[in-house]
């Protein structure tokens, strides 16, 4: 059991009309116990718990999104990277007409947690968005655009 915290008869010296007030009055009487104080411990910001929600044992074809993300290489250089297609589609026909419209370069790299994902010169989430839609690869809807 904890033990309690007792306020005793303590007016501040600065406040003598404080030991007439009625808080004062209910002051004495009130046994506090540290068991009783609600104290919530700080936890640490998963700034991914919502992208990681989704990931419990699912592979990488069957989710219900595609993410587009932007990574950044050095300097003004950057890559952005499609993932989480369907395995029906063919990455690499995908890759050939995304090449040819947005005039950059690009490459399909297999990644073990990921499965295949589509890595494109340039900063080209937004024109990557715009095609799989018109294309009908992916509905709107189902399109995340990460990045600044």
């Amino acid at each position: 059991m904890s033990r309690p915290v007792v306020i005793e008869n303590f007016v501040p010296p600065e406040m003598p009309w404080f030991a007439n007030s009625d808080l004062y009055l209910a002051t004495l009487t009130t046994q506090v116990f540290m068991s009783d104080l609600d104290i919530q411990i700080p936890t640490a910001f998963d700034p991914f718990a919502e992208a990681n929600a989704g990931d419990s044992g699912a592979a990488a074809g069957s989710k219900d999104y595609v993410h587009v993300r932007i990574q950044q290489r050095n300097g003004r250089k950057s890559l952005t990277t499609v993932q989480g297609l369907k395995k029906e589609f063919s990455y690499s026909k995908i890759l050939k007409d995304l090449k040819k419209e947005f005039c950059c370069n690009g490459t399909v790299v297999q990644d073990p947690e990921l499965g295949q994902v589509i890595q494109l010169q340039g900063d080209q989430r937004k024109n990557v968005s715009n095609f799989l839609v018109q294309a009908g690869i992916v509905k709107k809807e189902h399109i995340k655009i990460h990045g600044f």
